[in-house]
């Protein structure tokens, strides 16, 4: 395959071991690699580790079900209210720096949470753990693809990252469902050592001059603005299921998440160095993976917190059981990761996302069929199966659309964006799904009322996934008809036109 750069005017950095496309990688290359893999593995772990000890963690701790999802929330939305921040501080203070020191604020927030006795001070602490992990994330993204060059190199470097993050994301399941079974601390203390770990070997391995430092300054103010929208945004939309949707407080709220984002939005367009250059969705590529992003991560939160709940208070499964009976799934995207480079360059991101977000809503579309006496063969498995295959399809793609054809310097910004999507669509989804579910249930304890409440809150979900599919299906289309078009100019160049379409870059 031809590697050609199709990218804005910014020179690709290409540090001495940065390895061609015929190249053995060398091992360096691979501990930096691996190094970066370990943190994004911890970072999407830790979102959803915590779901099946939140049974646990609201007994122990005297937590209602709307202040609970905010364990969850507080860690998400520390993380991708922060996100462009971290993406900017990499960019200008340089990815090994920022990246180091997040990830030993990153163990410190860990063993934190750990021995917390506070439902208050557990959430704090997790919002402290997102946004360590807001700073972790765009910098090992935007080393990796400032380390290997635009086309197969990075495919498989980004395919192989974003796929330890799925796995991560996956295997929280199983790994919660083992440590609850021992204690629910254990949930926030397994990361420390790992992180431990991680954070000595990069001090040996990660490149030092993988990065020259950009001009410019921060957007402190558009930071504060858009992460506080966002926290303001959640909680309303948590607590008007309470206080009505009606009521002066909820409308009170709305208004002030409306004032909060527009200012942002002048923020960004006024000052000298936005924290989001919105010019950068004008690339296609870029605007659909995020919102695809936002949407199925989004959908995939809500289901998780809906089958936490339902299985062990309404099945009654212990949290080891559930661990395993959502193994599948997470087998499934840790065994892609090393395939998943290949299956990229061959098929090309605009076509494994439809797939991806078709997968995941029919997984959604199976549990509907839950009871009061479902099993795992008839129920749980076929669901994680699908879901496992449309993550393993969706999230390295994800990620490969939303930083191909972006400029080096800008490789902080496009990777803070499209994990920023991610969390955004976690919290705001998980949100209403709770709103959902809670309205569902009507408040009611009976096993009906919570299966009333279950149904309705996973048809919101897959109506979620499905407004992903049709968002990737109309850029699939698009893609396919700009080919035609540029095959229909009498000296174009073919053989780039077959890499284009297995491997998508657009100009910026």
């Amino acid at each position: 395959m031809t590697t050609t750069n199709h990218g804005s005017p910014g020179k690709q950095a290409t540090p001495a071991d940065a390895p061609s496309t015929a190249e053995q990688w060398s091992p360096r290359l691979w501990g930096t690699l691996i190094v970066l893999c370990a943190a994004l593995f911890l970072d999407a772990l830790d979102v959803s580790m915590v779901g099946v000890a939140l049974p646990s963690i609201g007994s122990d701790l005297k937590l209602s079900t709307s202040t609970l999802q905010w364990v969850v929330s507080g860690y998400v939305l520390g993380y991708g209210g922060l996100l462009l921040l971290g993406g900017r501080a990499a960019d200008l203070l340089g990815r090994r720096r920022v990246f180091l020191a997040a990830l030993g604020v990153f163990a410190a927030a860990s063993l934190l949470g750990g021995v917390l006795d506070d439902g208050g001070l557990l959430i704090g602490a997790r919002f402290l753990k997102g946004a360590a992990a807001a700073f972790t994330a765009p910098a090992a993204l935007s080393i990796i693809t400032t380390t290997f060059p635009e086309g197969p190199a990075r495919n498989k470097a980004l395919s192989i990252f974003t796929t330890c993050g799925a796995s991560g994301y996956s295997l929280g399941l199983v790994l919660s469902g083992l440590l609850t079974s021992v204690g629910w601390r254990w949930t926030f203390l397994m990361p420390v050592p790992v992180a431990v770990v991680a954070l000595v070997f990069a001090l040996r391995v990660l490149p030092r001059q993988a990065h020259q430092r950009g001009a410019g300054g921060y957007d402190v103010l558009g930071a504060i603005t858009g992460t506080a929208a966002l926290l303001l945004l959640v909680f309303t939309v948590t607590e008007a299921q309470q206080v009505g949707w009606a009521s002066a407080r909820t409308i009170g709220s709305l208004v002030a998440v409306a004032v909060l984002l527009t200012a942002f939005l002048l923020i960004e367009q006024r000052t000298a160095h936005p924290l989001v250059r919105l010019g950068i969705f004008r690339n296609g590529s870029v605007a659909r993976a995020n919102l695809t992003a936002f949407l199925l991560m989004g959908s995939y939160a809500g289901f998780q917190f809906v089958v936490a709940l339902y299985l062990q208070q309404t099945l009654h499964w212990s949290a080891l059981k559930m661990g395993f009976a959502l193994l599948p799934a997470g087998a499934l995207v840790a065994l892609s990761a090393t395939k998943m480079g290949a299956i990229v360059d061959r098929f090309g991101t605009g076509r494994l996302l439809p797939l991806g977000s078709l997968a995941m809503a029919l997984g959604y579309l199976l549990f509907l069929r839950l009871g009061a006496h479902s099993g795992f063969l008839g129920l749980v498995l076929p669901t994680m199966v699908l879901l496992g295959i449309g993550f393993a399809l969706f999230y390295p793609s994800a990620n490969i659309a939303a930083t191909n054809g972006v400029a080096d310097e800008e490789q902080g910004l496009a990777s803070g964006l499209v994990n920023t999507a991610m969390q955004i669509g976690n919290a705001l989804v998980l949100a209403v799904t709770t709103a959902v579910l809670t309205a569902g249930s009507n408040g009611g304890t009976s096993t009906s009322a919570q299966l009333t409440g279950y149904r309705d809150a996973v048809l919101l979900v897959t109506g979620v996934a499905l407004v992903g599919l049709l968002v990737t299906a109309a850029g699939a289309l698009l893609d396919r008809r700009r080919t035609e078009v540029l095959r229909s100019v009498p000296d174009y160049d073919y053989r780039r036109a077959a890499d284009s379409e297995a491997a998508p870059r657009e100009r910026v």
